[in-house]
């Protein structure tokens, strides 16, 4: 696999961005380039007080962007967006240089991320309120909504842009101030986000971006400080419960967006051509490194032979690669350990006495690469169903009994998203209804929409990202009872 011929962009911001200046530490974070496992750049690793400076300029920035008007917010989110659209490719291939995934599936995530900042700087001015008569007559009810304070916004290195503007737009447009930390190992997007905010208008302090390694003590300080109001959080549902035991220290209000787990499940009845073109949307977007990625795939043994071999047959076309390259339809993964955790994960279903329909192998060319992979024979007890795998491996099980996949499909601990394909509709929405995930693409491979409520339920995370839900996930609801 050959290394990225780009290189980055010289004007690229690697430091911190704190009170709208940007600000070099001595010590620097080494950015992995996925392919070769070079070092494509080297970012300011901010410590404990460079964090808690951040949150300072935030917090100094609240008063002034909290009175700022509804639609001069909106009208600076807007900017953003334009400017973000304009930069597509410049930011796909930033995106493709430090994740790996391949340029189409970035482009895909910068016009997505993009989208976040659009959608709310409408919302911006759509912020409601309520006024009415007590019922007995004596007084007024008042109900407004003002935003809750400056918020700690914590991304993960799979979505690198999307996470970050799903984030930032609903709280700029409630009128909270930002400290974005992104993960370690996908810095640059989020920096180069910063840039372009910076360049629509966004006043000093308003947003501010630290890149901690290790992130544990900064985080942990910044929600001890008693300024940090607002915790929004995508990552595992291991991190997320460490960091909703801190925030419950000081009573910080928390939107965790955790792990997922999604069944795949294949009735009888399915259009399986639909069904296969499904699966591999849902199992190969961002090369199955995502949250909503399908992990569990349940297949009604009358068409299960067909689904594998038309599965086995897409997955086998796919080419792995440089993401750069146009030919390449799967990048690597993000990082070595990435790749040694998948490869653990399939050879535990070889174990358990999977059999290896295509794939099954680590790349062997120093990339951080894993072969396109479909497990057969994959019993429901298999030890691959309760994990999330985060790669290119789609496990196949067989089921009979339509009534019993149900309870197959709620017996894990996450609920973030389910798939279900069948011609009947109606049995489609019993089960849809039924299911205990938050999302549920029926007869559709792509559920994520800015303008649709993202999350789960369960260990899947607390509260909703994207549409009207994402921009109450920042406000505080004020009652006023009076007498005029």
């Amino acid at each position: 696999m050959k290394s990225n011929a780009q290189k980055l962009d010289a004007t690229l911001p690697l430091d911190s961005f704190i009170g709208g200046k940007w600000i070099s530490h001595s010590k620097k974070i080494d950015v992995t380039n996925p392919v070769d496992g070079s070092t494509l750049a080297q970012v300011s690793c901010a410590g404990v007080e460079d964090c808690l400076s951040a949150v300072d300029a935030a917090q100094n920035a609240f008063a002034s962007w909290k009175s700022t008007a509804p639609r001069a917010r909106a009208e600076i989110l807007r900017k953003s967006y334009e400017l973000m659209i304009a930069d597509q490719e410049k930011l796909a291939r930033l995106i493709t240089m430090e994740n790996g995934k391949v340029l189409s599936d970035a482009r895909a995530e910068v016009a997505y991320a993009a989208e976040f900042f659009r959608w709310f700087s409408e919302e911006a001015v759509r912020i409601d309120g309520d006024y009415r008569r007590a019922p007995g007559g004596a007084n007024w009810l008042m109900v407004s909504r003002q935003p809750v304070g400056v918020a700690l916004l914590a991304t993960p290195w799979n979505f690198p842009a999307a996470m970050a503007t799903r984030k930032i737009g609903p709280a700029l447009a409630a009128g909270c101030t930002v400290v974005l930390k992104p993960a370690s190992d996908t810095p640059l997007t989020a920096l180069a986000i910063a840039e372009i905010m910076h360049r629509a208008g966004v006043p000093d302090g308003v947003v501010n971006v630290v890149v901690p390694n290790p992130s544990g003590p900064a985080v942990s300080a910044m929600l001890k400080s008693d300024k940090v109001r607002k915790l929004s959080f995508t990552g595992s549902t291991q991190v997320g419960a460490v960091l909703l035991a801190q925030a419950a220290e000081k009573i910080i209000n928390c939107t965790m967006e955790l792990g997922g787990n999604a069944p795949f499940v294949v009735f009888d009845d399915a259009d399986i051509v639909s069904a296969i073109d499904g699966a591999m949307l849902a199992k190969m977007r961002n090369g199955g490194a995502a949250c909503t990625a399908a992990n569990r795939f349940f297949v009604h043994e009358k068409i299960y032979d067909a689904f594998a071999d038309g599965l086995t047959a897409r997955m086998s076309s796919l080419v792995l690669g440089n993401g750069l390259d146009a030919t390449t339809t799967v990048g690597p993964l993000v990082s070595k350990s990435q790749q040694q955790r998948v490869a653990e994960l399939v050879d535990s279903a070889k174990n358990a006495g999977a059999k290896i329909a295509c794939g099954g192998s680590a790349a062997t060319d120093g990339s951080f690469g894993y072969q396109p992979t479909v497990l057969t024979d994959v019993a429901f007890n298999a030890p691959i169903l309760n994990e999330e795998i985060f790669g290119p491996v789609a496990p196949l099980v067989r089921f009979k009994d339509s009534d019993d996949i149900l309870s197959h499909s709620n017996n894990v601990e996450h609920g973030l998203v389910s798939y279900v394909y069948t011609r009947d509709l109606g049995r489609g929405m019993r089960f849809a209804e039924a299911l205990e995930s938050g999302m549920v693409g029926l007869n559709r491979g792509l559920v994520s929409d800015p303008a649709a409520p993202f999350g789960g339920v369960k260990a899947s995370g607390l509260g909703r990202e994207g549409a009207h839900d994402g921009l109450l996930a920042f406000l505080e609801t004020k009652y006023v009872a009076g007498n005029w």
